[in-house]
């Protein structure tokens, strides 16, 4: 008995803690072409197809915002590593601004 009400308390946090997209294998880095030469910015989208415009196109995020975006439930979320460990090696890793690459 000890041992389902353990359970229910661990899945009861593990629903009340934020998901964060950076944090999961579906979370793309991918180039965006600036439209000039060989320049261009990096950029995330989901490879489950779960960021969606209102019209129903994918949409993309700026690379150095991927951080913030965090969600409440997901049936795509799969973690690839210990969630505040992981944000806050990526957070310390992320550029400040949208860059430009060559």
């Amino acid at each position: 008995m000890a041992d389902s009400q353990g359970a229910l308390t661990r899945t009861s946090i593990a629903q009340t803690e934020k998901i964060y997209c950076a944090n999961c294998i579906n979370c793309k880095l991918v180039r965006t072409s600036n439209g000039s030469g060989n320049q261009y910015y990096l950029r995330v989208r989901c490879s489950a197809g779960k960021w969606k415009k209102k019209l129903g196109e994918e949409k993309i995020y700026k690379y150095f915002t991927v951080a913030r975006r965090s969600i409440d439930s997901c049936e795509s979320y799969e973690p690839m590593g210990e969630p505040r460990e992981f944000m806050r090696e990526l957070k310390k890793s992320l550029p400040i601004r949208d860059e430009l690459y060559t």
